[in-house]
């Protein structure tokens, strides 16, 4: 994710993160199938799905009695981080009532703002302890989502993060993955209130602008692959790497904060794919060729040659439909394309005026080898009281010219996404995320194409190397309705139908 800033806005006082476990209320994690596939079929997975411990009540393992109120620790609970782990307790979460949680069979919604609770992030469990890991090294994942009611200034985002599988469970963690813990991603976050089974409380600070929100001198990094980042009127897909792997508890330079943040363990600004900042305003939102106002289906695939990430490509599936992702119209990157490659990260950096810290940080070959190790599914809902969202959905930075290269993100107002307002005149706001599944490449998605629409599979889904006739390469269009191409691929490869609208050559 883009900004430095906690998921959190505005959570109940009492409910935030620790590693004890506390028993005044029954952990029961909502059910959320998903299905893994291959080439012969997909398989149903009875995954479900866990609060971040971030959001949980934090207690006095003796009592009821608050370690944390607001944005202030109880100094006589916690006068030093492991004498706070040892007298604190993470409790159950009441996922419907307090948070706006709720899942059937394939489906999870999360609501914006539940009572007092603001946002929320939850995680995909294998089993009640758990997470459920995904190694998508040259695989695809897919889902359905349903952002018709998520306005300017939110995120509805589904992400992987290279957390440990049984969320960080030790000595000083007795909570581990079945309460959520163990989180990490690549802005190294300070508000995590534990690290490594340590309270967060030296240098804790509360937030200016968050009354129930703080940060302390630790953070925690990981890679992190942004699979959807969205609300109805811009979407980005973003690859994030980082100089360790797993988590990473940082302190000073290495967080990369502030002044220093190209000189951290991990690449903060990422390497995008924003179809409104590349050019193209009209491809995804409201009535546009993916029609935001609907439901729809998201495909990303991670095209891998000798055991290293090459490529990441993304397709959409709606009525039917199958949609290749828009290409470039940037002055600087050329030939155009639609999907993120090394190359086109070089070249985005150029013409954008930004650092390339992505390349510096490892580049794809790094999101690779994290994806290869595998990593913890995600899912969340909120709103950014660091930049507002307008690196999304905005003009960003808002006091630069809209006109310049990489600075539009989205049709949003630079006052859109200011918390107070949004918290207010968005708190209806939800998201729904359902249908997911991961597996081999061409195995999650199909289409009827009964659906309308001004792109669709005729036009093939690859990056700049692909040729217009002769053999194609690797993971290539090679036929389907509507193709004109060739449909002949390299040697060890085979044209194979993955449905009527799409043939591609796999290797055998």
């Amino acid at each position: 994710m883009f900004p430095t800033t906690s998921l959190i806005s505005l959570c109940l006082a009492a409910f935030v993160a620790g590693q004890q476990v506390g028993t005044q209320m029954a952990e029961t994690h909502p059910t959320l199938s998903s299905q893994k596939c291959t080439a012969s079929g997909c398989t149903t997975q009875a995954t479900s799905v866990v609060l971040d411990g971030n959001w949980r009540w934090l207690h006095a393992t003796n009592s009821t009695t608050n370690c944390y109120t607001g944005n202030t620790w109880d100094a006589a609970l916690c006068p030093d981080p492991a004498t706070c782990a040892s007298n604190c307790a993470l409790d159950g979460a009441d996922y419907g009532g307090t948070y706006g949680i709720s899942s059937t069979g394939s489906a999870l919604t999360l609501k914006f703002v539940t009572g007092a609770n603001i946002g929320s992030r939850v995680y995909l469990m294998a089993n009640a302890s758990s997470y459920q890991m995904l190694s998508l090294l040259n695989q695809e994942f897919t889902f359905d989502v349903d952002m018709s009611n998520l306005g300017c200034g939110l995120n509805g985002a589904l992400y992987l993060s290279e957390m440990a599988v049984d969320g960080g469970l030790s000595a000083t963690n007795k909570a581990g993955a079945k309460y959520g813990t163990g989180y990490c991603d690549s802005q190294c976050p300070h508000d995590l209130k534990f690290i490594n089974g340590q309270a967060n409380i030296v240098n804790w600070t509360g937030a200016a602008t968050d009354p129930n929100s703080g940060s302390g001198s630790l953070g925690t990094c990981c890679n992190e692959m942004d699979i959807w980042e969205a609300n109805k009127n811009a979407a980005a897909f973003t690859p994030h790497t980082c100089t360790s792997a797993g988590l990473t508890a940082c302190t000073g330079t290495q967080c990369g904060d502030g002044a220093d943040r190209y000189s951290g363990i991990c690449d903060k600004d990422g390497c995008d794919f924003n179809s409104y900042r590349m050019g193209d305003k009209t491809f995804l939102g409201p009535g546009m060729t993916v029609d935001t106002s609907k439901p729809f289906t998201v495909v990303t695939q991670f095209v891998a040659a000798s055991g290293t990430l090459t490529e990441i490509r993304r397709l959409y599936v709606q009525n039917g439909v199958v949609f290749n992702n828009s290409e470039t119209n940037i002055a600087g990157i050329s030939p155009a394309v639609n999907s993120i490659t090394d190359a086109f990260c070089n070249q985005q950096k150029t013409a954008f005026g930004d650092t390339n810290s992505f390349e510096s940080h490892g580049g794809l070959a790094a999101m690779g080898a994290a994806l290869k190790r595998g990593m913890v599914l995600a899912l969340s809902i909120w709103d950014d009281h660091s930049a507002g969202m307008y690196w999304l959905d905005s003009t960003y930075p808002t006091n630069a010219s809209a006109s310049s290269p990489g600075v539009a993100r989205g049709p949003c107002s630079i006052t859109s996404g200011d918390p107070k307002t949004v918290e207010g005149s968005e708190a209806s706001n939800s998201v729904t995320f359902s249908n997911i599944k991961w597996g081999d490449i061409g195995s999650t998605f199909s289409s009827t194409g009964t659906g309308s629409g001004t792109t669709t599979a005729s036009s093939p889904p690859t990056g700049p190397t692909q040729p217009s006739g002769g053999s194609l390469p690797s993971w290539s269009q090679c036929g389907g309705t509507g193709w004109t191409g060739s449909g002949s691929c390299v040697s060890g490869n085979t044209c194979t139908v993955l449905n009527p609208f799409y043939s591609q050559c796999i290797p055998a």
